[in-house]
């Protein structure tokens, strides 16, 4: 038994930002089938290199658990077999550019007449409305537009991105959020809803504290490099074999030992350094001296001696290290699923370890088209009838 067991999503998305969503639902027990374009499918499926044999690592990772069905929008067929699984289903999402359902005749006023109930959530760069509803958006284009990348990177360097598609992903998750919110107000009243998603919304939303400081002083918060705006220190720290390690000294008392583990206890009463406040005024000089100090021992070390004293402290790990890491591990965050080409995947783990429902990894990233035959049998349409939907190019 599953968290999402019984709910049904038709999954019209691709790219990032959709898929994620779906595949946060799907992972947690959600039949998720994803409708794909006949002979390309979901862009990603293309995007690479790498490619893991034929498939596409960047699709690999993101579309596990959920069976593929190709349709061709622009076939009436294709439309009356979408709205058929319509009548039994509990969520559509989507992530076309707003505009495009409607003109295949599948927006939410349409759908909603084949099963009122429907929860139907559009995701799309910047929202169903407003001046700029109509431009095209990928992750980079909004983490720029969204304020993200004019605090990210070092103070006189230039703006830098994230190295995930954050925005996507970010906006993934809100929808997901949205459509169990959404579900749960269903089973209050009764009724489904229409939920708009926008990128950019969701970004803006994730800046949060960044923001407050705008708000507060009236100016744009600037790029701090490793650091962070308003505790120090709490940054990245070069030892002395050239490895990068973290420091997160959040709060007074944690400045104490942060002081006695790296055996500088004449810092930590000096009226400069004294309190958070003090240190964030006078970080140009606290920050240079202490990564004198560090250059003395390799990192390791430093993060040894930092741990043992309960100071917040880590390395900088690169993703070979990531996935070789014993909690990593211990905590299943990789695994391993068969594929029908490939001999087996792997895939990152599920984040969310429910007690009595816990999530799985249940079906393979799928083929295009791989369930066209058992999801349209399932609706009772014969082994004839989709030949002749394949010669017609309805799937």
């Amino acid at each position: 038994m599953k968290a999402l067991d019984g709910i049904r999503v038709l999954d019209l998305t691709r790219a990032l930002a959709g898929p994620f969503c779906t595949l946060m639902l799907g992972d947690y027990g959600a039949d998720v089938i994803k409708i794909e374009i006949p002979g390309t499918g979901d862009d990603t499926r293309q995007w690479g290199p790498p490619f893991i044999g034929e498939e596409s690592a960047y699709f690999l990772s993101i579309n596990r658990n959920k069976r593929s069905l190709t349709l061709n929008f622009k076939e009436e067929k294709a439309r009356e077999i979408f709205l058929k699984l319509v009548e039994d289903s509990d969520v559509v999402v989507e992530n076309f550019t707003p505009g495009v359902m409607s003109r295949f005749g599948l927006d939410y006023e349409t759908v909603k007449k084949s099963n009122p109930n429907i929860v139907y959530c559009s995701i799309s760069g910047f929202g169903q409305n407003g001046p700029y509803q109509s431009r095209p958006a990928y992750d980079q284009i909004m983490q720029g537009i969204s304020g993200l990348m004019s605090i990210t990177g070092h103070p006189e360097g230039e703006p830098e991105k994230i190295g995930i598609a954050v925005t996507d992903i970010g906006a993934g998750m809100w929808a997901a959020f949205a459509v169990m919110s959404a579900l749960y107000r269903r089973e209050q009243d009764g009724e489904g809803q229409y939920i708009d998603i926008s990128m950019l919304d969701a970004q803006v939303a994730w800046l949060t504290y960044q923001a407050g400081y705008y708000f507060a002083y009236d100016r744009p918060p600037q790029r701090l490099g490793k650091a962070h705006p308003t505790l120090v220190p709490y940054q990245a720290f070069m030892g002395q074999d050239g490895k990068y390690f973290n420091v997160a000294v959040g709060s007074d008392r944690l400045w104490d030992r942060f002081c006695q583990a790296v055996k500088r206890e004449d810092l930590k009463d000096n009226p400069d350094y004294a309190s958070n406040g003090v240190r964030v005024e006078n970080r140009a000089t606290l920050s240079p001296l202490l990564q004198e100090h560090f250059l003395t021992r390799p990192a390791d070390e430093w993060v040894a001696d930092l741990q043992a004293n309960n100071v917040p402290a880590g390395p900088i790990n690169d993703l070979a290290d990531v996935f070789s890491d014993p909690q990593v591990l211990h905590r299943e965050m990789l695994l391993e699923i068969p594929h029908p080409t490939l001999e087996s995947v792997k895939q990152t783990g599920l984040p969310i370890k429910f007690s009595r429902t816990p999530g799985g990894l249940d079906q393979h990233p799928p083929l295009l088209g791989e369930h066209n035959h058992s999801i349209l049998h399932d609706l009772g349409y014969s082994d004839a009838e989709i030949e002749d939907m394949v010669v017609k190019s309805v799937i």
